[in-house]
């Protein structure tokens, strides 16, 4: 996986086979499958290649994708973009990731240009600092993982505030009508350039990592447990506002429901000064082993 901003930005930067036909590079990873953010995020930039070559000023306002098989690590991902459609305000492109002749990824993204109307958000949760959170890699090592696990997600920096059932000296104030609540502050750990695309395809790529994680707060279980089969098997974003990925985001994550071996979580996404930027979704499979 990539070990710096610089290495998830050439990742994400995919090659042009043909006409609205790319391929994407694998990292060097340890992992048995393609991590789902990576997927989605080379899906993402390969629907936005497709709205530069027309009129400028189109702008992602959300994606909705489905996990259909695990991905090989071995082996590049080809993307193919369908334009569905292109009008005076929205367009949208049908991005299907394949490998081995088969579709492993499905992803739909509507775009839209800019324009001015009615403006509101919800109010920024009161959090603690991201200095005050407890970092990816302490987390990792209480929970006796390697320092080759910490150098796959080392292109991020993840503070953890805590969740709502655990105290580990970060544990949430009670809400009795949210048990299944986790918060974190994220951001690519280094310094990427001025383009709004490489922001969205970095959010994109981290917006996968923790959020299966809240569905299994209530359970006394973590994603890492090798009772469990985990994964992710769709994915959303709205996209609400610009905003830096190398800049401190919170993610603010809870689940209203889980049932049937799968979870399924939500997430508003807030900046350091209080913007609400972006929200996800995703549902994913949470199966203890018999």
């Amino acid at each position: 996986m990539p070990s710096s901003a610089e290495e998830l930005i050439e990742l994400l930067d995919l090659e042009s086979l043909d006409v609205d036909l790319y391929r994407g590079k694998q990292p060097e990873t340890e992992r048995q499958r393609v991590f789902g953010g990576q997927v989605a995020a080379q899906a993402l930039i390969a629907g936005i290649r497709t709205t530069q070559d027309g009129p400028t000023g189109l702008q992602v306002h959300s994606l909705h994708s489905y996990f259909l098989r695990p991905g090989d690590t071995a082996v590049p991902i080809i993307y193919d973009v369908d334009r569905l459609r292109d009008g005076r305000s929205f367009s949208t492109r049908r991005i299907v990731a394949r490998q081995h002749g088969n579709p492993i990824y499905f992803m739909t993204a509507n775009f839209q240009r800019p324009e001015e109307g009615f403006d509101h958000q919800d109010e920024m949760p009161s959090v603690r600092s991201p200095d005050e959170g407890l970092s990816f890699a302490d987390l990792a090592r209480g929970r006796g993982a390697g320092e080759s696990f910490m150098k796959e997600w080392a292109a991020l920096d993840i503070r953890y505030l805590g969740n709502s059932r655990v105290d580990l000296g970060h544990q949430l104030d009670v809400d009795p009508s949210r048990p299944a609540r986790s918060q974190l502050w994220i951001r690519v750990d280094g310094r990427l350039s001025d383009d709004p695309v490489e922001h969205l395809a970095a959010f994109t790529y981290a917006s996968d990592m923790t959020l299966l994680g809240a569905t299994l707060v209530p359970h006394g279980i973590t994603i890492d447990d090798r009772r469990l089969q985990a994964a992710s098997l769709d994915h959303s974003i709205w996209f609400h506002r610009p905003f830096r990925a190398d800049e401190w985001w919170l993610y603010d994550q809870w689940s209203p429901s889980a049932q049937g071996a799968r979870g399924l979580a939500l997430a508003r996404v807030f900046t350091q000064d209080g913007a609400l930027v972006a929200t996800v979704a995703q549902e994913g499979l949470i199966r203890m082993r018999g």
